[in-house]
């Protein structure tokens, strides 16, 4: 690691510096879909790649997944206590534990050292982190929303050398995925083991093509250079986030932000902020924020860190990448025991979507920079498999998506409407691929009208995203913001709650093909399932989820006066398929 400049960077070279280093992880992520198999990688999008000094600080990232680019350094470093000195030229570590830096198990980590070709020393961490679709436990996708331990969400590994010394150990990664998640009762191996392989070959590549692109760098100026302008890019990140401390202080003529904000079952996140404005740093104190809970909302300390490194990014004015900077003057305190601070073995699925989504919430609400967006990810799985009577493994399948809201308003500007908010930055599934690759045939996909908050400035809309299933399948919804509403702001009216019905087609074997009063009934029933459940539907079920929209800002104006409700949307092609053929037209 270079020693501290005694002389200020060029501003040329910094941003040169700054721009090579996203490229990489940029490339990285090009590599990575175009290698990728799954749907979840490849269309969808849920996945980061991103370059790490060699102390394991995140040194920059393309614009990615937020809640993973502020956790993969909690992973890195956690690496770097276990293995020390041991790692080697061709070794490939892989890891999905909370414990060890992780959001939630699906989310897997690849990490590949950058060793000097002179000194042999590691000079930089590649490292890759994407959603897998299913790593075994009770459900198919992995994302089970009554799930009250990790066992029960699938594999956990909290370190494997998956390439060793050049090797690919694909026996190992079997046992990992396929036969110890199996061994807890009700839980299954990974359901497709084959596409979970093949994706973590396409990180482990991804991460190749990252240390041929920063060994280029390192050759066209020099190792010293490159990691002193490694320093100056987090110094200036660190300097950005001094000054908006500063002069939020000032705005609000306090040095003492406050928040609060619940979970749909009631527990609060809580937040205080107390500024230094000298120093320009500040204590962001999470006393008094609820206990850790018996479901999966509980949210592990590198997703909390991930929230508050994103949301003091989002709130700087400066184009510079994400890094660990950001967080150099905040010092984080988070009570031992709470949903933000869990034990060693709680669920903790949800709160890598769902709970660190309200995190964002709050600390932006005590900055007041915005209403509160949707606070939710609507995690969506659905699929086949499992264990039969006898305890034998049921082949199947399991898919994953998380589906768009409203975004809140703020001083100036409205909500998107049907957008990912905040911590994930995914794609939703294209529908032509969805229906292609899955028994299902999608009969509404559009916006939600009327769903954000009304106010001077008003929130965007949520979502109505309705198929139906073509063969019997387990469907699993793990969402927030079904019995609390995105607050607005400044006078601006509260958005709609999201809500999730089950359209169950009447079935002899149900009970429900006559009434009550003994007459022939083939109008489907229409179920509320609330926000976290697991149902099995049965052929020409449907599922109707409609997603919250965002909070208003300021006092809704006059119905005389010209209307905030209008919105102009400019609507233009979008997706992988879209992008296919952008691409194909350029060449």
């Amino acid at each position: 690691m270079a020693k501290t400049p005694k002389t200020g960077p060029d501003p040329i070279l910094l941003t040169l510096f700054a721009n090579r280093f996203m490229s990489v992880a940029e490339a990285m992520g090009r590599s990575l879909q175009q290698t990728s198999i799954s749907t979840n990688i490849k269309e969808r999008l849920d996945f980061s790649c991103a370059l790490f000094a060699p102390d394991g600080d995140l040194v920059a990232n393309a614009p990615f997944i937020p809640i993973h680019l502020g956790s993969m350094s909690f992973a890195v470093k956690y690496q770097m206590k276990l293995h020390g000195k041991d790692l080697k030229e061709g070794d490939v570590l892989m890891t999905n534990s909370p414990h060890a830096g992780g959001s939630h198990l699906p989310d897997i980590t690849v990490i590949t050292p950058v060793f000097d070709t002179n000194s042999k020393e590691i000079i930089f961490f590649t490292a890759s982190r994407g959603h897998h679709a299913d790593i075994g436990g009770i459900l198919p996708g992995s994302m089970p929303p009554t799930s009250v331990n990790i066992f029960e969400e699938g594999a956990e590994i909290v370190s494997f050398k998956i390439v060793d010394d050049g090797v690919f150990d694909q026996k190992g990664l079997y046992e990992y995925m396929i036969d110890k998640p199996s061994q807890y009762p009700g839980s299954s191996g990974c359901r497709n083991i084959k596409d979970v392989e093949s994706d973590i070959k396409a990180q482990i590549a991804a991460n190749h093509k990252g240390i041929q692109l920063i060994r280029a760098i390192v050759d066209d100026y020099d190792l010293e250079t490159v990691q002193e302008y490694m320093y100056h890019i987090r110094a200036n990140a660190e300097n950005s986030v001094r000054n908006l401390l500063r002069e939020v202080a000032q705005r609000a003529g306090s040095n003492v932000l406050t928040a609060v904000d619940y979970l749909d079952d009631g527990t609060p996140i809580k937040l205080k902020v107390d500024i230094n404005v000298e120093e320009g740093s500040a204590v962001m104190d999470f006393e008094g924020t609820g206990p850790e809970v018996r479901g999966n909302l509980n949210a592990p300390i590198s997703v909390v860190h991930s929230g508050v490194i994103y949301s003091m990014r989002a709130m700087l004015d400066v184009d510079i990448p994400l890094n660990a900077g950001c967080l150099v003057p905040i010092e984080i305190k988070l009570p031992k025991s709470s949903v933000l601070s869990p034990s060693r073995t709680a669920a903790v699925c949800g709160g890598n979507v769902t709970t660190s989504q309200r995190i964002i919430d709050v600390v932006l609400k005590a900055f007041h920079a915005c209403a509160a967006s949707q606070g939710c990810t609507n995690n969506l799985t659905f699929g086949t498999g499992g264990k039969d009577k006898n305890g034998l493994a049921i082949p199947g399948w399991g898919y994953y998506e998380t589906i768009a809201g409203g975004s809140g308003a703020g001083p100036g500007w409205h909500g998107t409407s049907g957008v990912h908010t905040n911590a994930t930055n995914t794609r939703i599934g294209d529908v032509e691929i969805l229906e292609r690759r899955y028994p299902i045939l999608m009969h509404r996909f559009g916006l939600r009208p009327g769903s954000g908050g009304d106010g001077k400035w008003r929130g965007g809309d949520g979502v109505i995203r309705e198929f139906e299933v073509t063969q019997g399948m387990q469907v699993s919804i793990l969402s927030e913001r079904r019995t609390r509403s995105p607050y607005g702001l400044e006078g601006g009216e509260p958005a709609k709650m999201g809500l999730n019905i089950w359209i169950k087609q009447p079935r002899e074997e149900d009970g429900d093909l006559f009434d009550a009063e003994g007459k022939e009934n083939h109008d489907p029933r229409q179920i509320n399932i609330g926000g976290k459940a697991t149902v099995f539907m049965g052929k020409g079920d449907r599922f109707l989820i409609q997603t919250p929209g965002g909070g208003g800002w300021g006092v809704p104006e006059s119905e005389n006066e010209e209307s905030s409700r209008e919105h102009r949307i400019a609507w233009e092609a979008r997706g992988s398929l879209a992008e296919r053929a952008a691409t194909q037209a350029s060449f």
